[in-house]
């Protein structure tokens, strides 16, 4: 159905997505469908990403309309930083290549606590409330509510709207949520929250258009930079790796992950103090830190050095330690789906990850492997595997367009 302007002959509404990190903003517009009985988001028809943002960067943008790609450089003038420049130029295109009006701006944030389990209207007490989970997640929370606040600044008279990467883990039992710690430390709120749930709505609900098998028992691994695994049951989140923060569970691109604490204590014994941990934790350890080389596993693909093949080996290991906890957890697995950067182009390592899972009776098809594409829901496991093995190109944007949505 295709978007329906309104009845005095106002150009249709959209919802603005928007995911603001250190040195990038990705924006994706959502036209509101008018149905029967509920209105819906449609998929994207003017998206992009906006790079280089960090102070010192060269910003460019790109973006597409319909398909057709366009880039440009971008220009900071005299009195802007390069976040208001960025906005400054997406106002000028959306000006360009929409004459719709915008409903919502939707935001990802990364962390919602405990108070924040589906989306909210951000108001000045909000934000506040929103930054004292800075610690939690530095990497990003602070960068998504610094962008919240220059959106309301830009876009003064459009609802800003918080979409929590959290919520989606929100109810998962409480043996799963509870560290081993003292009772008040968990009533402080010292517990397991998880993340990347707003890929994981994604994954879990389209999936489940295409196989029952996905409203059984789902493994959900998204895998890039930021890497997590999710067990999902009957279509809720049963148990995830990410915890207290986004730096635990799996390895990741310059994350840790899961550590003994004792780790900590050694490094604290050694003189380092919170602010190195923090650099050494979420900055320079995964990836980068094994291998001396890089964060991005196409470059250590592309290298030749044992270090780099060693990252690699530890992180698929990883990968396959943690999706046998998780699977013994939801007692069984009726299907796997890959997301992310890595998870749905890197072909090398899920034939690796499904072979350490072969014992389950997991096997993929080959060829479907090989040929695969990370446009469009795709099988990729043999006729005779026990269990189905999918790659669902991920799209964040949607879900935050659709919780805005139903918020409003």
């Amino acid at each position: 159905m295709s978007p329906q302007a309104a009845a005095d002959g106002a150009p249709p509404k959209v919802i603005l997505a928007v995911n603001i990190g250190s040195s990038s903003l990705k924006f994706s517009t959502h036209p509101i469908q008018r149905g029967p009985s509920d209105d819906s988001v449609g998929p994207s028809i003017f998206g992009g990403n906006i790079q280089g943002l960090e102070p010192g960067g060269r910003p460019s943008v790109h973006w597409s309309v319909n398909g057709d790609r366009h880039e440009a450089a971008l220009h900071a003038e005299a009195h802007e930083d390069n976040l208001q420049a960025a906005l400054r130029v997406l106002k000028t295109l959306l000006s360009q290549q929409h004459a719709q009006q915008i409903a919502a701006i939707a935001h990802r944030v990364v962390h919602g606590g405990d108070h924040f389990s589906d989306a909210v209207v951000v108001t000045p007490e909000i934000l506040t409330e929103l930054h004292r989970l800075d610690p939690l997640a530095p990497l990003h929370q602070p960068h998504n509510l610094r962008g919240i606040s220059a959106f309301a600044q830009s876009f003064a008279d459009v609802p800003q709207v918080a979409c929590f990467d959290t919520a989606f883990h929100s109810q998962i039992p409480r043996a799963e949520k509870t560290f081993p710690l003292t009772r008040e430390l968990y009533s402080q709120g010292v517990r397991r929250y998880g993340f990347h749930g707003l890929s994981y709505q994604y994954v879990s609900s389209r999936l489940l258009k295409k196989t029952a098998a996905a409203g059984k028992r789902l493994l959900m691994a998204h895998l890039g930079n930021g890497s997590s695994l999710c067990a999902c049951v009957n279509g809720k989140s049963f148990s995830t790796t990410m915890g207290f923060s986004a730096v635990g569970g799996l390895m990741m691109g310059t994350r840790c992950g899961d550590l003994d604490p004792g780790v900590v204590l050694y490094l604290v014994q050694q003189g380092m103090d919170a602010k190195a941990l923090e650099n050494l934790f979420y900055r320079q350890s995964g990836l980068k830190g094994l291998s001396g080389l890089s964060a991005d596993m196409r470059t250590l693909r592309d290298s030749t050095s044992d270090e780099a093949r060693f990252a690699i080996e530890v992180y698929e290991h990883r990968v396959i330690r943690e999706a046998g906890g998780l699977i013994a957890a939801m007692g069984g697995v009726d299907a796997i789906a890959f997301a992310g950067g890595i998870g749905e182009n890197d072909r090398l390592l899920r034939n690796d990850v499904c072979l350490g899972l072969g014992f389950l009776g997991v096997a993929l098809d080959d060829q479907a492997n090989q040929t695969a594409s990370n446009d469009e829901i795709t099988p990729l496991h043999a006729n005779h595997s026990k269990v189905e093995v999918w790659i669902v190109p991920t799209d964040e944007g949607v879900i935050a367009a659709e919780q805005a949505l139903a918020l409003l």
